[in-house]
């Protein structure tokens, strides 16, 4: 299995953020600045906790980063 890059993962969390699942295909509901804005909360909260973990896993440095690099894709979109 290999990682998404921070990139992708920004678009793959705005995706969730932007679209409903209808019977008949998918619809949009909110605007893209919304559904930004959604995505950079979610991924401050994960922030938020990751910082909190810090001696709980060794690699907490590396997930950090990657999320702050996550969390700068979407402000680039």
């Amino acid at each position: 299995m290999s990682i998404m890059t921070p990139k992708d993962k920004a678009k793959e969390i705005c995706n969730k953020f932007s679209w409903e699942k209808l019977e008949d295909g998918y619809k949009m509901f909110q605007t893209f600045d919304e559904t930004k804005r959604c995505a950079l909360i979610a991924v401050e909260l994960h922030l938020e906790e990751l910082s909190k973990m810090k001696l709980i896993f060794s690699d907490r440095e590396l997930h950090y980063k990657y999320w702050q690099e996550v969390k700068q894709e979407i402000n680039n979109l």
